[in-house]
């Protein structure tokens, strides 16, 4: 921070816990320079960032007033530097980002300088919630048991963040077993405004962050802007860089109405992310307004915020208001704090009151909440929302599609890549179920029926809805209801109960309703995100055996927020996103082709029709048993002790010294390539000449396609690997738990099982074609290959390259396989910067151009020229694809080097090679 202040900004202000500075953005309106209070919330907050940082160096007075000055459209095409007030990570991209400090570190110390230079100075919290899986269910014992497991397979990777917690400063873990990032964030790190002491003097600020997760965005529900960027990015603003961003158009959706009778917040929030993904909020925020606001709780609103990835923006903003006081006042945060943040953000014109003329937006959508009905999203994309009275048949329509590829009568067009959640093939006229008879399973002792459409997997997961009392009261309750007409979980369904906080438990045990729950097998597994993020574990073998040999279309219902092909279950094709209460809805019916209004769910012990309305609770019950089951005193007793863990986390043996000590011998952690030939200079850029293609690929290809998080297959190069380092395969983990190993990695990239490369037709999984020879290998083995031949590679794709997770792996992993470019139609705006932070030239197509038009192949020789003589932002490359038979193809695509500043880090070879040696220079 700085005192420089050159607009006259600095203010006094009063509060309970005495008197803080700010500086004010109605001093801008007096200086006649713009007027805040018709800007979005949003834009606000950014201008305070600047305002507060404006030392004529990093923050320039012409930065301020570029912002001040919005305008709905039309923006300036300038880039803002945001220094966002903390970092958030989770385990599975933060372990890697501590092994990049720690190889840091080690390079500063290879170099003659001090290690201890390596630190973040900005606060950072990790909090471990990835690494837990569902090996356990349906017992009392399940949690218990899959926390053992989870240590059992981690002790590396969690001896590796203890040393990091020691060693660096700023820098605060939260153990396993306490909650998922988001919620933890939601109900205990956030503070909404927080103050430190500069030169002798508390100063007031909004809080703001990013986090290497893209569910980030789930904290703008209660007034706190930030979203998930990659790893790289987030490793950077640790350290002390500015995170660069262009100024954003911001769409404001205004809300009307209120939720009928048996609408879920989690129906609004599949709604809105289809409404939005239609209208197109790539790289924009969205804010919400308008007079519906009163009637969304501050956990309604957090499940809106946390799936704007989903819809495609950059966050989904809501202001501060009266509930998001109530909220804080809810969850047990201390009086003073509230205190600060009411008088603070109406001092400071950031509190919303529906009150005076709205801010002014890019574009406005309307959204009644009496038009949402009860829904799912499914079967392979989040924003693919369907009615539940049509789930039925949708699923029928899209059977065709699903099945796998090889069936050759059903298999979808390779070209069109429909299993990698791409629009899906038009079904035949009246598709009718495939013929193949309903094996029966010997499961425990009985004999069960699967077929397509058995729901396998019925997970309560994800901070997305296990934030928010009403629905997982509503889960209770249906479950009591359920219980007592005598229903029961169909015993092929794999059920769990995943909340994102022990409070969650707290609240569901003292309203009763945990018994209810446990009786139809949703025990607790544990606190972290399980099925969501793939970590459902394995389905009993009768069950896996008889998908496998039928070839069933079984299906996942979760309360998650991404479902894409091959993320939740490598057998389980279709999975569908749903509230939790209805989670349990197909639990009891056990098939996802069931048509609630008409059909039963069950009988009970009388013979009587149980119908899904005759165990529906009314909101009227959720909300007063949410009155009568949660205090702020469960949150402060649950957060009191947040950063020590249970005694397996306390035992775990701590590393010593400013330096880790890389084991050569361990699976888990390995010192990365980055930085061990490292010069002080960044080489020459240089055209791309000779390169060939390593895989041609469709549409919306997400980044569990470029670097999977699940399961490692013992024939794939990973699995090759671990087992040549004497890894057992019952002891593989998972490809998320292994991000500090950059061995396993490299190997895992492009390795999903559904993948589709266009070079090898009728192929699933990580294949591609070594061009000098022709043969079929493995796209690691092909890259090997090119890399000892000296040739570089490029990746061709089609629309929106990498969307899904923010996964730094999947941009690391394309580096180290030697890929030096890569062309696509579009591209998600967190792995496309990725890409420029690991070196890797983003290409994008012209307009109105993609490979179909250019007849590119794929097995064309490719030279990139006008990078040598230096590059702009979005400027064109001349690409020359040289033809066997000699003919050529010349097109020019947009280098995707947004800002100035990215075309400096693409200088250096990424942002870490570019802040390293900033770091060496300063100590010089």
């Amino acid at each position: 921070m700085t005192r420089s202040d050159p607009f006259g900004a600095k203010a006094m202000l009063e509060t309970a816990a005495g008197t803080v500075v700010y500086y004010q953005l109605r001093r801008l309106a007096e200086q006649g320079v713009s007027d805040p209070s018709r800007l979005p919330f949003s834009i606000r907050v950014l201008l305070e960032n600047l305002l507060r940082h404006c030392d004529g160096s990093l923050v320039t007075e012409e930065d301020v007033l570029a912002l001040a000055r919005w305008v709905p459209r039309d923006l300036p095409d300038r880039e803002i530097p945001f220094m966002p007030a903390r970092v958030i990570l989770q385990d599975f991209t933060g372990v890697p980002g501590v092994v990049d400090l720690a190889a840091m570190r080690s390079a500063v110390k290879r170099l003659g300088g001090d290690p201890r230079r390596i630190n973040p100075l900005v606060p950072a919290d990790l909090v471990i919630d990835h690494s837990v899986q569902v090996d356990f269910f349906g017992t009392e014992l399940a949690f218990y048991m899959n926390v053992e497991k989870e240590f059992e397979r981690n002790r590396e990777r969690y001896a590796l963040l203890r040393w990091a917690q020691k060693a660096f400063r700023n820098f605060r873990v939260v153990p396993p077993g306490t909650g998922i990032v988001h919620q933890v964030n939601l109900e205990y790190l956030a503070k909404v405004v927080q103050t430190r002491e500069v030169n002798g003097e508390a100063v007031a600020f909004p809080d703001t962050l990013v986090g290497t997760d893209s569910h980030t965005t789930m904290i703008n529900a209660l007034g706190v802007l930030g979203w998930g960027v990659g790893g790289i990015e987030a490793e950077a603003v640790m350290l002390g860089q500015p995170y660069y961003m262009r100024i954003p158009e911001v769409i404001g959706v205004r809300l009307t109405g209120r939720l009928p009778e048996g609408a879920t917040a989690t129906d609004l929030v599949l709604t809105v992310t289809q409404l939005l993904r239609k209208r197109g909020v790539v790289d924009k925020f969205v804010e919400f307004f308008g007079p519906g606001l009163r009637s969304l709780s501050l956990p309604d609103r957090a499940t809106i915020a946390n799936m704007a990835p989903e819809y495609g923006a950059t966050c989904g903003f809501f202001p501060v208001d009266d509930e998001t006081l109530a909220y804080l006042r809810g969850t047990g945060r201390d009086p003073e704090l509230v205190d600060l943040v009411e008088r603070y953000t109406k001092a400071q014109g950031l509190f919303y009151d529906g009150q005076g003329p709205d801010p002014v937006y890019t574009d406005v959508l309307e959204l009644d909440l009496g038009t949402i009905e009860p829904t799912l999203a499914g079967p392979r994309r989040p924003h693919d929302r369907v009615p539940l009275r049509e789930v039925k048949r949708q699923f029928w329509e899209n059977i065709a599609s699903m099945l796998p590829a090889s069936n050759p009568t059903n298999a979808p067009a390779v070209g069109r890549l429909e299993g990698e959640g791409g629009a899906a093939a038009p079904a035949p006229a009246a598709t009718a179920a495939p013929s193949t008879p309903a094996p029966w399973v010997s499961l425990d002792g009985q004999m069960v029926a699967l077929g397509h459409g058995s729901v396998v997997i019925a997970a309560i997961t994800s901070c997305t809805n296990t934030s928010n009392p009403s629905v997982m009261i509503g889960a209770g309750l249906l479950a009591r209801n359920a219980v007592k007409r005598g229903l029961t979980v169909k015993p092929y369904v794999k059920t769990s109960l995943a909340p994102g906080s022990p409070v969650v438990v707290d609240y569901l045990r003292r309203a009763n309703l945990m018994p209810y729950l446990e009786a139809l097998r949703f025990h607790l597994v544990g606190f972290g995100c399980t099925t969501c993020i793939g970590n459902s574990g394995p389905l009993p073998e009768p069950i896996a055996k008889a998908i496998r040999e039928h070839n069933l279309v079984v299906v996942a219902v979760l309360s998650g927020n991404r479902n894409f092909e091959a993320r939740i279950h490598p057998l389980v094709r279709a999975n569908y996103l749903a509230s939790p209460m209805l989670v349990v809805a197909y639990a009891l019916a056990g098939r996802i082709d069931i048509d609630f209004e008409r059909e039963p769910l069950g009988y009970d012990p009388n013979g009587q029709p149980v119908f899904l309305r005759d165990i529906w609770p009314s909101q009227e019950e959720i909300q007063r048993t949410i009155r009568e089951s949660l205090d702020p005193e469960m949150f402060r007793a649950r957060y009191a002790r947040v950063f020590e863990g249970d005694e397996r986390w306390r035992s775990l043996p701590v590393p010593e010294g400013d330096l880790y000590e890389w084991d050569p011998d361990s699976t888990y952690i390995q010192e990365p390539p980055f930085f061990r030939e490292f010069s002080l200079e960044p080489p020459p850029l240089q055209d791309i000449r000779g390169a060939r293609v390593l895989a041609v690929l469709g549409d919306t290809i997400t980044t569990d396609h470029i670097s999977p998080a699940g399961s490692i297959a013992v024939n794939s190069p990973a699995g090759q690997y671990l087992i040549s380092r004497g890894v057992p395969p019952a002891d593989f983990n998972t490809y998320g738990a292994r991000r500090g190993n950059h061995e396993v990695m490299i190997r895992g990239t492009f390795a999903n099982i559904r993948l589709k490369n266009m070079l090898v037709p009728g192929t699933e999984g990580g294949y591609t074609v070594y061009h000098p020879t022709g043969e079929k290998m493995t796209i690691y083995e092909a890259a090997m290959r090119y890399q000892e031949a000296g040739i570089p590679l490029i990746i061709i794709a089609g629309k929106e390259y990498g969307s899904g997770s923010s996964r730094d792996w999947a941009a690391k992993g394309t580096a180290l396989l030697g890929v030096k470019a890569v062309l696509a139609e579009s591209f998600e705006r967190i792995h496309r910067s990725n890409l420029v932070g690991m070196g890797v030239l983003p290409l994008q197509f012209r307009p109105g151009e993609n490979r179909e038009t250019l007849g590119l192949t794929g097995f064309e020789v490719y030279d990139l020229e006008g990078i040598a003589a230096g590059l702009r932002p979005r400027q064109e490359v001349t690409v020359r694809a040289r033809r066997a038979d000699g003919t050529e193809v010349v097109f020019s695509a947009i280098a995707r080097l947004d800002t100035p500043v990215e075309v400096e880090y693409y200088r250096h070879g990424g942002i870490l090679p570019a802040v390293l040696r900033r770091i060496l220079q300063e100590a010089a």
